[in-house]
C-alpha cells in the first residue's frame, strides 16, 4: 500500500545552555517517527526536518519562517517559553501548527499551538500543595530571568500566601549564569522551610552543585533542612548536575522514566537502543513523542495537512502514552495529563513519591484551580506512593 510522505519540523536546541534538554526532546520526537514509519496501517511516512537554534532566542524566528517557508504546516518544537512566545505570532500569520511539547507556566492558549507537555495545574498546583504539607509555609524563589521564572514563582507565591505561608525572597539570574554564591548565601540567611527552583539548563545544574557544596561545608544535610522542588528537573539533567549533588531534589512532573508499566517499559528500552549515546529518557522526551505521535494519528484520521481539520481531529485522540492515557482538550488544545511527584535518586532516576489515580483535565489559566484554594475543583487529588 503506498503511503502519503509529510515533511514536519523539529525544532530543539541540541547545543548551548539547555542543549542537554532540547536533544532528549530531539530523540523522543525521532523515536515516534521511526514507529509512526513502521506502522503501515497509518499509511503516511513523516519526514522530519530538523533545526537547532542552538538556544539563542534570537534563531527561532528565523527557524520557523524557513521551515514554513520550505512548505512545512507542523512543527513539534521549543522548549522555553520565550521560544514558544517568540514564534507563535508566526505560526499565526503563516497559518501552521506549532506542537509544543514540554511543561509550562500557562496563562496562554493560541488556536496554532497543541500543548502535549503539562500545565501549570499538572506540575505546579500538586507541588503546592505537597510542599506546603510536608515542609512548611516559608519559600525561597530562585528562577531564570524570563517568563517561566517570572510566572512559576508567581504562581507559587499565591499558592503558598493562600494558605497562610509566604515567600522570603525571590532571586533571579541571566539564563545561562552559573555564579551562584549570592543566592546561596541569601537562602543561609533567609533560612527557608524550602526551596523552589525555576532555573534552567545550566544555571540550574550550577546552582544545585554550588548549594550541595555550601552545605556540606557548613555540615547541613541539604535534602532534610533545605529541600529544593523544581517543576523542570529530568533525568538528564541529573547526570549534568553530577553524582555529588543530584540526589535528593523533589520533581513535580507528569513523566518519569522509572514508571513501571509496559507501556513506560518499552519506551524506555526502545529510547535506549535508539539513543545509546543519550541522554537519558525524560519527561521531554516523552512529551515530544506524544507530540508526534498525536500529530501522525491526526494527519491519518483528517486525511490532510489542513490546520482546521488536523485540530479537529486531535482532539478526537487518545493515546496509552508511557505515563499513561492523554488525550486533547478541544477547548484549550492542551492535554490531559497524569501528575507525579518524584525524589531524584543517586543513580539519575526518580522514586515516585505522589501521583494523581487518573489524568487530569488541563487548565491552563489556573480558573478551577484556583478559587478559594481549600475549596478548589479539579486540581489533581495525589496519594502518597509508600
Amino acid at each position: 500500500m503506498s503511503r502519503i510522505r509529510i515533511p514536519i519540523g523539529l525544532m530543539f536546541s541540541q547545543t548551548g545552555s539547555y542543549g542537554t534538554v532540547g536533544q532528549s526532546m530531539l530523540n523522543g520526537a525521532l523515536l515516534a517517527c521511526c514507529e509512526v514509519n513502521e506502522d503501515r496501517k497509518l499509511g503516511i511516512e513523516l519526514e522530519p526536518m530538523i533545526a537547532d537554534p542552538a538556544s539563542r532566542l534570537s534563531a527561532y524566528a528565523p527557524t520557523a519562517e524557513n521551515m514554513i517557508d520550505a512548505g512545512i504546516r507542523h512543527v513539534v518544537g521549543c522548549y522555553t517559553s520565550s521560544s514558544r512566545k517568540e514564534v507563535i505570532p508566526i505560526f499565526e500569520k503563516r497559518d501552521a501548527l506549532l506542537w509544543y511539547p514540554t511543561h509550562y507556566e500557562g496563562f496562554e492558549s493560541s488556536e496554532n499551538v497543541v500543548y502535549t507537555g503539562a500545565a501549570p495545574n499538572h506540575h505546579l498546583s500538586p507541588l503546592i500543595d505537597f510542599l506546603f504539607n510536608h515542609f512548611g509555609g516559608r519559600a525561597f524563589c530562585v528562577g531564570s530571568n524570563y517568563i517561566w521564572g517570572w510566572e512559576s514563582n508567581r504562581t507559587l507565591r499565591e499558592g503558598i500566601q493562600a494558605r497562610g505561608g509566604m515567600v522570603l525572597a525571590e532571586r533571579y539570574v541571566a539564563v545561562g549564569e552559573t555564579e551562584m554564591d549570592r543566592v546561596v548565601e541569601s537562602i543561609f540567611d533567609l533560612k527557608p522551610d524550602f526551596v523552589f527552583n525555576a532555573l534552567i539548563g545550566e544555571s540550574s545544574y550550577a546552582f544545585f552543585r554550588a548549594f550541595r557544596k555550601a552545605c556540606e561545608e557548613r555540615g547541613i544535610d541539604q535534602r532534610t533542612r533545605f529541600p529544593v522542588a523544581s517543576c523542570n528537573l529530568s533525568e538528564p539533567e541529573l547526570k549534568e548536575i553530577g553524582p555529588d549533588a543530584m540526589d535528593g531534589h523533589f520533581s513535580s512532573s507528569v513523566y518519569f522514566a522509572s514508571i513501571d508499566t509496559p507501556e513506560s517499559r518499552a519506551f524506555v528500552s526502545a529510547y535506549d537502543a535508539g539513543f545509546p549515546e543519550g541522554p537519558a529518557a525524560s519527561a521531554e522526551a516523552e512529551a515530544a513523542f506524544v507530540a508526534v505521535k498525536l500529530l501522525a494519528q491526526s494527519l491519518h484520521d483528517a486525511g490532510t495537512t489542513d490546520l482546521q481539520q488536523v485540530k479537529r481531529a486531535v482532539s478526537r485522540q487518545m493515546i496509552d502514552a508511557p505515563q499513561g492515557r492523554v488525550s486533547i482538550d478541544p477547548e484549550t488544545l492542551h492535554a490531559f495529563l497524569t501528575p507525579r511527584i518524584g525524589r531524584s535518586r543517586k543513580d539519575g532516576q526518580f522514586d515516585i513519591v505522589a501521583e494523581s489515580n487518573a489524568p487530569v483535565r488541563p487548565d491552563p489559566y489556573l480558573i478551577r484551580s484556583s478559587a478559594p484554594l481549600e475549596a478548589r475543583h479539579g486540581r489533581p487529588a495525589l496519594r502518597v506512593v509508600s
